[in-house]
């Protein structure tokens, strides 16, 4: 496979990962901003934090106003991160190797490229309907993993798209889980209702899972458990660094070569250093520092990947 086709899958499963991202904690924070609970000074500003380039002072102008942080994330096209954005660079990058992916994969991308491109949307997020509209360009985000999952053949072009996937899906988890521990100064002694963890494992999809699983009193511990090693989470850290694995076992085992062999133990000693940690040792100076290790080691295996395989000096 050319590394152009390569760097084009990658990149193409992981706008599409970032953009369901955006929606589902859009969708999250605007159900919970028209409902303040127990957190009565939720805003939008973790969404303006972690998928905007906002300076602070822009933030405190926008976090409590709804219309303008919809029209920032969802189609600002001077925002790196917007969803109007991420589905743009998303369709090009499928455009470019539509010999290698689905017809079914490809009209689903374009389908949601015209859907924010789309000249009545910026009005329809101004309106009461504005939840639907998000639901819709959530459900086509559903769509599209779905129809990947069902059509795409198994073969090198569906390894690099979930590596792409999972490494994406990885940063963002650790992005969210950050933000949230770092409100309560990573204090997990400071007790905290599930009420208050709602919004964050909403965010993750994974507030349903966490009722069934967890019954120990303990929700600050019990949360971060399950966002960093439940195996059985689909959006917890390991699981993540798991399916990476897998992945990159196939691409190497397919590209033998020193580099690509360095590569593999640099994923190695992160994959060990999660997957064997001592969660009980972590506390308000131990997991700050094991969060952006994790993330610094994670990018710099993306960086490494980019120059085996997709040419990048």
């Amino acid at each position: 496979m050319l590394s152009r086709t390569a760097d084009s899958l990658f990149w193409l499963n992981r706008y599409m990962e970032r953009a369901d991202g955006i929606l589902r904690v859009t969708r999250t924070t605007y159900i919970s901003v028209l409902d303040k609970g127990i957190i009565e000074d939720l805003s939008w500003r973790p969404l303006l934090e972690i998928f905007t380039n906002c300076e602070e002072e822009e933030i405190v102008s926008l976090e409590n106003n709804t219309n303008e942080v919809l029209k920032k994330v969802i189609l600002d096209v001077n925002n790196p991160n917007s969803l109007k954005v991420l589905i743009n660079r998303a369709r090009e990058n499928a455009r470019g190797v539509q010999d290698h992916i689905t017809k079914e994969v490809w009209e689903n991308v374009n389908h949601m490229y015209h859907m924010v491109n789309n000249p009545t949307l910026a009005a329809q997020l101004l309106t009461e309907h504005s939840m639907e509209t998000i639901d819709l360009l959530t459900r086509q985000s559903v769509e599209y993993t779905g129809v990947t999952d069902i059509t795409m053949p198994r073969g090198s072009g569906w390894n690099f798209m979930n590596l792409g996937k999972y490494i994406e899906r990885c940063l963002e988890t650790l992005e969210i889980i950050n933000r949230e521990f770092k409100a309560i100064d990573y204090n997990l002694a400071d007790q905290q209702d599930i009420l208050y963890w709602r919004i964050m494992l909403l965010s993750l999809s994974g507030y349903e899972l966490h009722l069934k699983t967890y019954r120990n009193s303990n929700n600050n511990k019990s949360v971060l458990h399950q966002g960093i090693i439940n195996a059985n989470f689909t959006r917890s850290i390991i699981y993540s660094l798991t399916r990476i694995d897998r992945y990159l076992q196939d691409v190497v085992k397919e590209n033998e070569s020193e580099e690509n062999q360095a590569l593999l133990r640099c994923f190695g000693r992160l994959y060990s250093y999660v997957k064997f940690i001592d969660f009980d040792t972590l506390d308000a100076v131990i997991l700050p520092e094991f969060l952006e290790k994790v993330k610094t080691e994670l990018l710099e295996v993306s960086r490494r990947l980019g120059q085996s395989f997709f040419s990048y000096s």
